[in-house]
């Protein structure tokens, strides 16, 4: 006799594995070993301005979790850009959100990736495991960013490191902790980045 998990466990299950394949076949661009959590990606997503009538635009979402909290948020799905390198994760957020504008490419380099799609975003949130690159990149992806926002509006990055992981004094932005999501596996910080003159 067989027994069939129920859909809720067996979508569950679905998620960690596609996001464990992940991990494997591109370890540098996968920078947890479990998936965001709902608790941290409602507190990212609680920055976006739906009323801004500006898109948001999200960098590395992997399988989607802060990516449904823009959603719930209120982001249109027309108003939400989403950049992911992985081919694993482009394929399982093509399944699951194919009304958001989804871009396979790399964020370090916006200009190409975003194409078409070059515009003014409300806020930048990311994803992205910056401790994985340089410091000279990390700057310049920041910098790239702030140039793509109003001044004063927030790029929030987490974080599993205690201290931010592009620290001030490298260019015209400012650092400030946003909080630690301690329900998120493991422990994560938020940082807050805003241009300054």
């Amino acid at each position: 006799m067989r027994h069939h998990l129920p859909q809720h466990v067996a979508d569950h299950v679905n998620h960690k594995l596609r996001f464990f394949k992940g991990l494997v076949t591109q370890p540098k661009t996968v920078g947890a070993i479990v998936p965001t959590s709902i608790y941290m990606a409602k507190r990212m997503a609680s920055v976006a301005n739906p009323a801004s009538g500006l898109p948001v635009l999200e960098l590395g979402p992997g399988t989607g979790a802060v990516t449904k909290a823009l959603l719930r948020r209120g982001i249109a799905p027309e108003k939400l850009v989403t950049i992911e390198y992985s081919f694993e994760f482009c394929a399982h957020l093509r399944r699951e959100l194919p009304e958001i504008k989804l871009i396979q490419g790399d964020a370090f380099n916006l200009d190409e990736t975003l194409g078409k799609h070059k515009t003014h975003f409300d806020c930048v949130i990311s994803g992205i495991p910056l401790l994985n690159f340089s410091l000279e990149k990390r700057v310049g992806l920041l910098e790239d960013v702030l140039n793509r926002i109003p001044k004063g509006r927030p790029f929030l990055q987490f974080s599993y490191g205690p201290v931010s992981p592009i620290p001030a004094g490298h260019g015209h932005y400012s650092v400030k902790r946003f909080g630690w999501e301690l329900r998120n596996i493991p422990p994560a910080q938020m940082w807050m980045y805003r241009r300054i003159d």
